[in-house]
């Protein structure tokens, strides 16, 4: 079978990294896979075998995700809009997929609905009309107004057959974070979580020991790393690595001029994953990819919420994991040195999780949810 998997990562990667999860486990089943990408271009993530098209790059001004902004940095205009869109759906004709995945959208991106709702659109006029799902987080930015779950509620009844929920239902459940009326509850499929496998530990014992500090692919970790600096003088007895993310050369040189003899600073790094087993500790927002890196690892951890603008999405998915071993939440509002020390201590005598009975297997069972319900479309 033939699977589109259209994302637009705005701020960060994470959304981008997790289709690419989905994506590589259709190709491993054997399926055909065109990942359709709306956000700017992410070196550092390597779509391999996949079908690869880049649309015209859109980014958010910073936090604000009704201003979108082009290549170039400026506002994006209905001509740039109108080509992504354009080229969006001559994807979907040409490619002609038997399963079409929107990520987060109906549940977010309103700022593109338009070119969301051509594509959706032009899906239902297609000779073979193919499987539509969304595919969403465990946890959701709840909607600001009720008019925005109403909407989404209606999008989902008019033009999709179901609703991915990459979480275990055991653990997070949709509902603890945008209303489920019934008419929607019929649609959602709970996969479990979508995570690569499991790390294993780095073969040359990289990150072994070490506190590991990052913050994403985004550029919004200045004042955590600036932090986790100041927090290492005052553990000189442990070894500090911090890995920057976004494409900053100001900040990677000016933490690295602050940084102590017990801290490396270096730009992120694509075997991040598996420095995490050995590690001491981590330090980290609490994006969806991360957090499943973390518990996958089962390394000690602390969480510092992105909470920037009107983001609660990582504070609540924070809070729904604070109650496992070793890890705890520290509020940006309340991110001193002396306070980043001590939790670092603390999950640090935690000690190391093990034996998790959490679902990690979301992308294999996305995979098989779809293809069923494609073949029972034929």
């Amino acid at each position: 079978m033939k699977a589109m998997i259209v994302v637009t990562h705005l701020l960060g990667t994470g959304h981008l990294s997790r289709a690419l999860t989905l994506g590589r486990a259709f190709d491993v089943a054997g399926h055909e896979v065109l990942l359709v990408s709306g956000g700017r271009p992410a070196p550092h993530l390597d779509p391999g075998p996949l079908g690869f098209l880049q649309l015209p790059p859109l980014a958010s001004d910073g936090v604000d995700f009704t201003r979108l902004l082009n290549d170039r940095g400026q506002q994006a205009d209905a001509g740039y809009l109108e080509a992504r869109s354009e080229a969006l759906c001559h994807a979907l004709r040409d490619f002609g997929p038997d399963i079409l995945i929107t990520e987060l959208f109906p549940f977010g991106r309103r700022a593109l609905a338009g070119e969301f709702l051509s594509l959706l659109t032009a899906a239902q006029d297609q000779r073979r009309r193919p499987t539509v799902l969304a595919s969403i987080r465990d946890i959701l930015a709840p909607p600001s107004k009720p008019a925005k779950a109403t909407r989404a509620a209606e999008i989902v009844a008019t033009y999709y057959d179901a609703v991915l929920v990459h979480s275990d239902r055991h653990a997070t459940r949709l509902e603890q974070s945008w209303p489920v009326p019934p008419e929607l509850a019929e649609k959602l499929r709970y996969t479990g979580y979508v995570a690569p496998p499991a790390p294993a530990p780095h073969p040359d014992g990289i990150g072994a020991g070490e506190v590991l500090v990052s913050a994403g692919g985004g550029g919004v970790g200045g004042p955590l790393f600036h932090t986790a600096l100041a927090a290492a003088r005052l553990r000189p007895d442990l070894r500090w690595r911090l890995l920057v993310g976004g494409k900053d050369p100001a900040l990677l040189a000016d933490l690295r001029a602050k940084a102590p003899g017990n801290a490396t600073v270096e730009p992120a790094r694509p075997d991040f994953r598996q420095m995490l087993p050995q590690a001491a500790a981590s330090v980290s927002m609490c994006g969806y990819n991360t957090a499943m890196d973390l518990l996958q690892a089962g390394t000690p951890a602390v969480l510092i919420p992105f909470d920037a603008g009107k983001e609660v999405e990582q504070g609540l998915r924070a809070d729904s994991l604070a109650a496992l071993p070793g890890i705890t939440v520290l509020r940006s509002a309340d991110l001193t040195p002396a306070a980043l020390a001590g939790a670092v201590d603390r999950v640090r005598a935690a000690g190391p999780r093990h034996d998790s009975t959490l679902k990690f297997d979301g992308a294999a069972q996305s995979v098989a949810i779809a293809t069923k319900m494609a073949r029972e479309r034929t």
